[in-house]
C-alpha cells in the first residue's frame, strides 16, 4: 500500500524501541515506552512549510499525528509543526 501525505503533513516510520537494556535485561512489551523518533518516508505537497526530506531521522511530539499500519509496520502521519528536531 502506498500512502502520500497532503498539505503540511509528513509520513514517518516509527522507530522500534529497544527490547533489551545495556545490561542485557529484556524489557517486556507492556513496559516499553512509546518511541518518539522515526524516519521520514514521504512528505506532503506544501514544500514551503515542510523543512524535512525523505530518509531524515526525526523526533516528534509524543501525542502527535495519526498512527497507521503499512505492510505490517507502524507509521505516523504528523503535521510539520509536530516535528521537534532532525537527528543527525
Amino acid at each position: 500500500m502506498k500512502v502520500k501525505p497532503v498539505g503540511d503533513r509528513v509520513l514517518i516510520k516509527i522507530q522500534e524501541s529497544e527490547t533489551k537494556t545495556a545490561g542485557g535485561i529484556i524489557i517486556p512489551q507492556t513496559a516499553q515506552e512509546k518511541t518518539q523518533a522515526g524516519v521520514v518516508i514521504a512528505i506532503g505537497t506544501d514544500t514551503e512549510v515542510i523543512k524535512v526530506k525523505p530518509k531524515d531521522k526525526v523526533m516528534y511530539d509524543k501525542y502527535a499525528g495519526a498512527q497507521i499500519k503499512i505492510d505490517g509496520s507502524d507509521h505516523l502521519i504528523v503535521k510539520m509543526a509536530d516535528i521537534l528536531a532532525i537527528i543527525e
